[in-house]
């Protein structure tokens, strides 16, 4: 498995887990290439993403329904809220 928290396959709640901890380190290690790396930025920019993640999919070739709650949605608003603009 990649050490990345980008490409981390999330498939489950241990997967997800898993994934929140390198998205942490990411963080600590990274914090200046983060868009938005203070809570305040983080969870505005969180819930215009998970408005938008549909589209995303759709853009993505990604056959995935995002109003279908998966450990793999979560990280994706998650991962995308930290450079989305």
């Amino acid at each position: 498995m990649n050490k990345d928290p980008f490409y981390t396959d999330v498939v489950d709640r241990e997967s997800f887990i898993n994934f929140l901890e390198l998205f942490h380190e990411d963080l600590l290690r990274n914090k200046d290439s983060w868009e938005n790396s203070t809570l305040e930025r983080f969870l505005e920019a969180m819930s215009a993403y998970a408005k938008d993640i549909q589209f995303v999919y759709n853009n993505t070739g990604q056959n995935i329904n995002a109003n279908a709650p998966s450990w793999k949605v979560f990280a994706d608003i998650l991962k995308g809220a930290s450079i989305y603009e």
